[in-house]
């Protein structure tokens, strides 16, 4: 039977009606849904064991957002491939808020530049801020008698190829640190990579690498018992924890070294506008706690300044770390 234009126009009509409140519905439980958001336990993920530089921030952090939210916040250690597996669980959450990264920059923004296996980048994410942030610091094993930047550079170019240095592994920030001392300086060294800082420390300690790269939260006990000498740190200027570190941008070989290990916190893709501004404010209110400045600044890191425009920073961030991994041809 063929329908009357009339009939076809009101059948066309009633579907649409039933889509709009369907829609409505949907949106309205959604809106309701953020309106009363947080109402149950959230989950920050950590990509990496439990006692870590991340970690601590990660854990500091929870229990801060935990009162400015008035929530329940726990932390997940998810360890293995550089933190992207900790990373890829949070991108594949709900994007509701309830599943959150605390996220350093190897995780973020360095790992997909350097292996292949890593497919999602930082864009995928959506920021919320800037928690904090550390140099890492050039060190010498106390078997090179090098006290001092200059000798450092004197040293290294007296002989190319015949020194090295020690990070944590290939493509790590503490590499890639190592390599801008390089390509800043004109120097030959032979990078060693090793699984973790320990075995990195180990070898340091004993004098079977030259030199080092470390977080300066984990080289400041080796420091400050003696055990390794700090030739300088590598942010611009010199840490507010570590004033009597030189930085090793005061060296006019190194004017240009600039480069830390960062802290942010992530939630996945597409959060919702009412969530992610809850969330901004209960980081901004986290960042003013006076434990949460006591504990991470303890550890050698100075917190964020508010209002760091995200989407900036990470792109200019992933620029500069494009740069070196271009430089030392980098690739896992």
């Amino acid at each position: 039977m063929t329908r009357t234009p009339f009939k076809s126009a009101a059948h066309a009509l009633t579907h649409l009606a039933l889509a709009a409140l369907a829609w409505s519905a949907a949106s309205g439980g959604a809106l309701a849904q953020t309106d009363t958001y947080p109402s149950r336990p959230i989950t920050v993920v950590v990509g990496y064991p439990p006692g870590g530089s991340t970690d601590l921030t990660g854990r500091v952090v929870a229990t801060e957002l935990g009162k400015a939210l008035g929530a329940t916040v726990v932390v997940e250690n998810i360890g293995g491939a550089g933190g992207a597996i900790g990373a890829q669980k949070v991108l594949a959450a709900a994007p509701d808020g309830y599943t959150l990264l605390v996220g350093a920059n190897n995780e973020v923004a360095i790992n997909r530049l350097v292996s292949p296996t890593v497919k999602y980048q930082w864009q995928d994410f959506t920021p919320i801020g800037l928690i904090a942030s550390q140099p890492m610091v050039l060190v010498a094993s106390q078997k090179t008698g090098v006290k001092s930047t200059d000798e450092f550079i004197k040293l290294v170019k007296s002989s190319p190829g015949r020194f090295s240095y020690g990070s944590s592994g290939v493509g790590t920030a503490l590499h890639l640190a190592g390599e801008m001392v390089k390509e800043q300086s004109g120097l030959f060294m032979t990078h060693i990579p090793y699984r973790g800082v320990a075995p990195l420390t180990n070898d340091l300690l004993g004098s079977n690498v030259e030199f080092g790269v470390f977080v300066l939260s984990s080289g400041l006990p080796h420091i400050r018992s003696g055990k390794v000498v700090a030739l300088g740190t590598t942010e611009k200027k010199r840490s507010q924890v570590t004033p009597d570190i030189p930085a090793l941008a005061e060296h006019p070989a190194l004017k240009n070294t600039d480069i830390s290990s960062w802290f942010v916190l992530m939630g996945p893709g597409k959060l919702p506008e009412p969530v992610l501004a809850k969330l901004k404010k209960a980081l901004a209110e986290a960042l003013q706690s006076p434990d949460l400045r006591k504990k991470l600044e303890a550890s050698g890191s100075s917190i964020a300044p508010l209002n760091v425009e995200m989407n900036r920073f990470l792109r200019e961030e992933t620029a500069k770390y494009q740069k070196i991994v271009d430089f030392a041809k980098i690739r896992e």
